[in-house]
């Protein structure tokens, strides 16, 4: 078995959550011998061609980039191959055919953000604060065929605090997940850690985490306030709980609760005009405290309630 500073790895990431573990790797003295990102995308006001947060900081490094459309493509597939890896890391990438996880001997690990097996699928920081979760955690992992299913390498649990949203918790996530990742690369160089079997670990019931789309992100209020508040934590900062104010799109990105009893129906709203704009749930009141409405920027409700005609 090489020694750590002497395995060829290759890392296969797209976004900030990836560069995190990049860096870590790079910094602690790993021998990163290519970097696989997503292609070049248009975007902004001139739509410009916008490089991945990895591919910029793989250039920073002088580190070689491989940005393919598709991951069977043959030639690279042998461009791939070429590099010889001993060992490759996935971190916030796309699903990797069998062709590309089963090519280096010591095969492909994958950092996720939850305990693995719960939050299996690509939205686990958020569904696990919309679920209402005061623990969660990382996990390096072997990649096998089936998504965010191989065994075990290591975890660390996180604590999702009370006032943590998907932005706060992924900035820890992000730098646990980094430190663990060093720590699993380490260990496996010196033949270490023991490989444990998602069936092995025992759980009353698993919770997934698929990708969130605009049906998962409309707030219900037939539900209790804790349930809508941990909504609008796990989708702030991006993309946004919304309901429907005054026939427009009405998004709540901070908010806190009152249990009360009331005759309110749910999602009727109630206001001083001045410092408080709140609607009711099935047990209390759901306060809006920054807020975006359709057409206009993202406020504070005291601002928003300056323009507001109740």
């Amino acid at each position: 078995m090489p020694a750590f500073e002497d395995l060829r790895i290759i890392f296969l990431g797209t976004p900030d959550f990836a560069v995190a573990s990049l860096k870590a790797l790079i910094e602690a003295g790993a021998n990163v011998v290519a970097v696989v990102t997503a292609p070049d995308k248009p975007a902004g006001r001139g739509m410009q061609l916008q490089q991945s947060a990895v591919k910029q900081y793989a250039l920073s490094q002088n580190l070689p980039v491989l940005q393919p459309e598709k991951l069977k493509n043959p030639d690279f597939l042998a461009e791939l191959a070429s590099y010889k890896a001993d060992l490759q890391v996935v971190v916030a990438f796309r699903m990797l055919p069998v062709a590309v996880w089963d090519m280096p001997p010591m095969g492909t690990i994958n950092v996720h953000g939850s305990l693995l097996p719960q939050y299996r699928g690509a939205a686990p920081i958020n569904w696990a604060i919309i679920n209402g979760e005061t623990e969660t955690g990382v996990t390096t992992f072997k990649l096998k065929h089936e998504i965010d299913t191989g065994d075990i390498l290591l975890q660390k649990k996180v604590d999702i605090m009370p006032e943590d949203n998907v932005g706060s918790l992924y900035e820890k996530l992000m730098q646990t997940g980094a430190e663990l990742l060093v720590t699993t690369v380490k260990g496996l160089a010196a033949g270490q850690p023991e490989e444990i079997p998602q069936a092995d670990i025992p759980v009353e019931k698993l919770k997934a985490a698929p990708k969130i789309f605009k049906e998962h992100t409309r707030i219900d209020w037939t539900k209790s306030v804790q349930d809508v508040h941990n909504l609008i934590r796990g989708l702030s900062p991006y993309p946004g709980a919304f309901t429907i104010l005054q026939e427009k799109t009405f998004k709540i990105y901070l908010s806190h609760i009152e249990y009360a009893t009331h005759n309110s129906e749910p999602g009727s709203y109630d206001t001083d005009g001045k410092t408080y704009l709140r609607f009711a749930a099935a047990d209390g009141w759901l306060y809006a405290d920054e807020v975006q409405q359709e057409g206009k920027k993202r406020m504070d409700i005291a601002s928003f309630l300056r323009g507001f005609r109740a």
